[in-house]
């Protein structure tokens, strides 16, 4: 028998066999790009480990996890299973092999694993390095907090890499197609690296590393992460209209390029964004660590600055609007909803969750926003984390009009205590429709139920009932005397007969209505037209008219008012077709009234079409058309094409002139590397047009000759 000092030390005898395509496969992780072991918690895996020869008596293995990001965070891997924590079950097989059937608990932290062998005996002590992999949420797991049970559901919220975001405001509602691609080369190191830059990892690296287990945390780093306000955040934020170096925010197609650049310039935040590319982006990092995620869309969106429920809007006596307030409505606001348990607040909670990385209040010191349960906001549980009152302003506020003379004196014109939180929409399952979940977020406008909840609402924020004239609490007498005047005789509505393409004139009509049967009434009226931000910002007075009109009994007239392509060309930027109409309506015997509309311009056509059956692995071809609808050249046109596992990187085509009116037929190659359903997505600029998009969905086929 060998003396003990002379027995070969064990070791590796050969490269450990991660059983990699076979773990990815059953953990829902093929589609990530790269060759490394992806997993998601709380489902076993197995790897087989080859020695150098066979375990001797009074030898031992003990293997253990050690978190990457904080090497501190060690988890031994006990050999017997034990539900909810980690093991290693060790299967012998030949002398020398072992097969480890490996299992992560449900409530392990995310991230990057080193996956090491402490091998003990008699004579010495060694640690080998077996391997290394990444843990995410596990949204198939029924034990994990990010559990959701219908399979169609993840592969939706959790497995899609393309989507739809809708913009626009609420009676003119448009979509863009973005590449999420969450699976595309490097975003889910760029991923992980977006936790590791936070705020709390670099105060407690520990710490932050414990707190990964918990999608509530994770997912409020998340939002904090992706704006740069505080941090070294991914995006930066401008709606300035001026975005001289950077990206004007129209131009992305999607979250790929954004994270990419981030982390190619050393973490340095990439200009610029608006709340769709912000939302974007969140959505690619929830759903490429396990969360299941989709982006958002409130149309008439209230930011309620000062927390009173209230959004006061300040114009003089021509209509012009005036910067009184720092409230604003937008005209559509874009998030994201995270789905997930809410152990902190209770099951009743669970389910969707609101998160925002658009950088507008301050939370708890830092500019992000949840993760707000839906289910509190729309039972009016605003005394709950986090940020409860802020998104319930989003959609619940009032909408308070006034009229100024000089530096004091105001008048109310208008309280709208429905006018906020339309059409809250996002991308069906499985399908590119349109599904308003607003009542998600909210009763029946009108309804028993709704007021119940404002009330329950406003009593938490307050401590006392709101007046029964009033949804918020600066709007009291706001809404008693907008109650009051509903009742006068002389009403006002814009009307617009069909839409408009930019280019073409702008024809507008404000029918006023004398519902007196015995007085006639006369009618001054001051109508202003400015070119206005999709965040509610106006800009510029595009044109203004002042007229009078009489009005008999039960007459009903019809006011015609023009804006001209040569009037609001220059004011509007090149990617904002938005033109506010307020009209101020002074009639004898009653109060001034205001009657306002938006009217969003449309794009020029385009379009894009994908020529032949498109098969994984051999090119296909699209065909995008765009037709000059001016009567002048438009020039220093490009094209921008994206998609997930279609198009490396983007592919740009020059377009050097269009002639007035002519149509453009651009083709263009690509090479699918996956199959499914992808999404293709084109964005086209010019001298006088920016970020005129469309999408097509492209079904990548199985090669049935090669298979």
């Amino acid at each position: 028998m060998l003396e003990k000092e002379t027995v070969t030390a064990l070791q590796l005898a050969d490269v450990v066999d991660l059983q990699i395509p076979a773990n990815r496969t059953a953990h829902n992780t093929s589609e990530y790009s790269g060759k490394e072991l992806i997993l998601r918690r709380g489902q076993p895996f197995k790897i087989i480990v080859k020695f150098n020869r066979a375990l001797q008596s009074g030898e031992s293995i003990e293997l253990t996890a050690e978190t990457v990001s904080s090497p501190k965070t060690k988890f031994p891997l006990p050999s017997s299973a034990a539900k909810g924590s980690w093991s290693a079950v060790p299967e012998h097989g030949p002398s020398n092999t072992i097969t480890y059937t490996i299992l992560s608990p449900p409530t392990a932290s995310i991230g990057r694993y080193d996956l090491r062998a402490h091998i003990s005996s008699s004579i010495k002590s060694s640690t080998i390095k077996l391997g290394q992999f990444v843990l995410l949420f596990n949204a198939w797991c029924a034990d994990d907090d990010v559990f959701m049970p219908i399979d169609v559901e993840r592969k939706e919220y959790v497995l899609n890499d393309s989507g739809i975001i809708y913009r626009g405001h609420d009676k003119y509602i448009t979509e863009i197609g973005w590449n999420f691609g969450q699976f595309e080369n490097k975003i889910l190191d760029l991923c992980l690296t977006i936790l590791d830059k936070s705020l709390e990892h670099c105060k407690e690296p520990s710490l932050d590393c414990t707190q990964r287990n918990n999608p509530v945390y994770v997912s409020r780093v998340i939002s904090a992460m992706v704006n740069c306000q505080d941090d070294n955040g991914v995006l930066v934020g401008n709606w300035s209209g001026d975005y001289s170096g950077g990206a004007n925010p129209g131009s992305w197609n999607g979250s790929v390029a954004i994270l990419r650049k981030w982390g190619q310039h050393s973490y340095s935040p990439v200009e610029y964004g608006q709340c769709w590319v912000f939302a974007g982006v969140t959505c690619t990092v929830l759903r490429c660590l396990g969360i299941p995620a989709r982006v958002v869309t409130n149309f008439s969106s209230a930011h309620d600055t000062n927390g009173n429920l209230s959004i006061d809007e300040f114009y003089d006596q021509t209509g012009k609007p005036l910067e009184k307030s720092d409230d604003s409505v937008w005209n559509f606001h874009v998030w994201n909803e995270g789905w997930f348990a809410r152990k902190d607040l209770g099951a009743v909670y669970d389910g969707w969750q609101v998160l925002d990385a658009t950088p507008q209040e301050k939370s708890t010191g830092i500019y992000r926003c949840g993760p707000t349960s839906v289910k509190a906001i729309k039972e009016g549980d605003v005394d709950l984390d986090y940020d409860a009152p802020f998104v319930f302003a989003e959609v619940n506020a009032d909408r308070v009009s006034w009229i100024c003379e000089g530096q004091k004196k105001k008048e109310k014109l208008r309280c709208d205590s429905s006018g906020v939180g339309k059409n809250i929409s996002t991308k069906a399952v499985g399908q590119n429709l349109r599904k308003d979940i607003t009542n998600s977020y909210k009763y029946e406008e009108g309804s028993k139920k709704e007021r119940d909840v404002f009330t329950k609402a406003y009593n938490k924020l307050f401590g006392s009932t709101p007046p029964p004239t009033s949804r918020g609490k600066a709007a009291a007498d706001a809404c008693a005397d907008a109650t009051a005047s509903a009742k006068l005789a002389v009403s006002g509505k814009f009307k617009i007969i069909q839409s408009i393409h930019f280019g073409e004139d702008v024809n507008l009509i404000l029918i006023l209505k004398n519902s007196s049967t015995e007085h006639a009434k006369n009618v001054v009226v001051n109508i202003c037209a400015s070119s206005m931000l999709y965040n509610g910002t106006m800009t510029t007075e595009v044109s203004g008219e002042k007229t009078s009109v009489k009005l008999g009994p039960a007459e009903e007239k019809e006011i015609p008012f023009t804006v001209t392509y040569c009037q609001y060309e220059k004011y509007l930027s090149k990617d904002n077709y938005n033109v506010h109409f307020n009209a101020v309506c002074e009639a004898e015997g009653q109060a001034t009234f205001l009657v306002q509309k938006t009217i969003t311009l449309e794009h020029p056509p385009i379009s894009l079409q994908v020529l032949d059956p498109v098969v994984v692995n051999k090119p296909g071809k699209g065909e995008v058309t765009f037709s000059n609808p001016l009567s002048e050249e438009l020039t220093d046109g490009k094209l921008t094409i994206v998609g997930a596992s279609l198009i490396n990187a983007v592919l740009e085509i020059i377009v050097i002139s269009i002639k007035p009116k002519e149509t453009l037929k651009t083709s263009f190659d690509f090479s699918p590397i996956a199959m499914g359903n992808k999404q293709l997505g084109v964005n086209f600029s010019c001298n006088k047009f920016c970020n005129v998009k469309t999408f097509a969905e492209v079904v990548v086929v199985e090669d049935k000759i090669s298979s």
